[in-house]
């Protein structure tokens, strides 16, 4: 989106934004005239407010003669902190973020197995709703893309072989094939070369049915055997249509009275507790191979209807070999986008150190 705006008006729209985001209220040009960097008398103030009117940047509610900010206006302001970040980043060594106290707490959890890793998703979820006042979401990590590393079959018995598929993030899946008759090493032999040299380093979207006709074509009299390793392929390295999510602090929005009317309310509570749409939601952002950093969804920009009162920052976080899954805070469309976006942030690399330890 493109913003034809000269200084002093982004100096004046970010004014009003950043007043708005601490109040609550509309923002009036007597309240932006005590900015002392803007140096600016009342009337000419309010002649920069009606033009970012006319252009859609704020809008004037029927009860106030102050302003409040439209998802344009929210738009702008976010979409120019996170070129002050990059700019930031990009122009000095990332330092590392000063870590609270709740969240050193977490870490400390250190996912040394599996069964502990749904307590930690569901103490980072808590802390951050806490940390931030908003509602927060957190899905467990699953493999997305991931690729076929190897396969290799041996004999169990002279009528079962055992096939072994091993995936990216080192997924294995063991799967046992019964015979009509029994197969002789150099059979094996040259199924595992078949197996492997159609199927090594792709994904599963990449398994098409002319390739698996080849296979079988290639493989004669034991075509059977191709099929159930492609099954256990499948079943190795497809997404799991299971999503797991953690929330906390829903309750939350009943702080804002903008979000608080009792059916909004009430269907937002739901969805938060439903999940489905979250879920939907989690997969949206896994499966854009692009989206791996910060997204900010203002308004009618949200993916939930349930939401579209809302700011929805979500955070795709990577743990390599294509696990990643997201993180997602839900607000006012006045939260403090600064705040969210460092918190997320640090919690990304928080979470990736802390998968990559275990």
């Amino acid at each position: 989106m493109e913003h034809n705006l000269d200084e002093r008006k982004q100096k004046i729209l970010k004014a009003i934004i950043q007043t708005y985001l601490e109040t609550g209220e509309p923002v009036g040009s007597r309240t932006i005239a005590k900015y002392s960097d803007l140096k600016l008398s009342s009337a000419t103030i309010r002649n920069e407010m009606s033009d970012l009117t006319d252009m859609g940047y704020i809008a004037q509610p029927h009860t106030s003669a102050g302003r409040i900010p439209s998802d344009k206006g929210y738009r702008y302001y976010v979409d120019a902190m996170m070129a002050e970040k990059n700019a930031q980043i990009a122009g000095k060594d990332l330092e590392l973020a000063q870590k609270d106290s709740q969240l050193e707490n977490a870490k400390k959890l250190m996912i040394e197995k599996t069964d502990k890793m749904e307590h930690l998703l569901q103490q980072v979820a808590r802390v951050l709703a806490k940390d931030t006042n908003y509602a927060t979401l957190i899905s467990a990590p699953q493999y997305s893309g991931c690729r076929i590393k190897f396969i290799q079959l041996s004999r169990l018995h002279p009528l079962q072989l055992l096939a072994v598929v091993v995936a990216e993030g080192n997924q294995i899946k063991n799967e046992i094939i019964d015979l009509d008759e029994p197969m002789n090493d150099d059979t094996i032999f040259k199924l595992n070369f078949l197996l492997n040299n159609y199927l090594n380093g792709l994904q599963a979207s990449e398994i098409n049915l002319g390739m698996i006709a080849q296979l079988k074509e290639q493989a004669g009299v034991h075509s059977e055997v191709i099929a159930d390793v492609l099954n256990a392929v499948g079943n190795l390295i497809q997404v799991d249509e299971e999503v797991k999510i953690y929330t906390s602090g829903a309750t939350n929005i009943f702080k804002y009275p903008e979000l608080s009317d009792s059916q909004k309310a009430s269907e937002f509570i739901a969805t938060f507790e439903e999940k489905q749409q979250l879920a939907n939601l989690v997969k949206e952002t896994m499966t854009d191979e692009e989206n791996t950093g910060i997204q900010v969804y203002i308004g009618d920009e949200a993916p939930i209807q349930t939401m579209r009162d809302c700011s929805v920052v979500t955070a795709t976080y990577e743990l390599g070999d294509g696990i990643k899954g997201t993180i997602g805070i839900v607000g006012p469309k006045r939260m403090d986008y600064e705040h969210v976006v460092d918190s997320l942030k640090t919690l990304k690399d928080q979470l990736d150190d802390m998968f990559r330890k275990t």
